[in-house]
């Protein structure tokens, strides 16, 4: 159950980086520039499927060896 908890933490990182994101907002320069924190969707974008792959394993292996024990 832990690993399983443990597997969150990317996915919250990565939608902490959405959300400021979208507090930082974007802004227009006066020689038309647009000024914006583009970096944090790609590292939330892989945040989250990390997170997600970690999940999935995490609870495989859970209800793997939650099924050995009961035997």
């Amino acid at each position: 159950m832990k690993k399983i908890l443990i597997a969150l933490i990317p996915i919250i990182l990565g939608v902490g980086c959405i959300i400021a994101y979208n507090i930082i907002g974007a802004s227009v320069t006066a020689e038309g520039l647009v000024v914006e924190p583009f970096f944090l969707m790609p590292i939330a974008l892989l945040l989250i499927v990390v997170g997600i792959i970690w999940l999935i394993v995490a609870a495989v292996s859970f209800f793997r060896d939650h099924k050995k024990s009961n035997k």
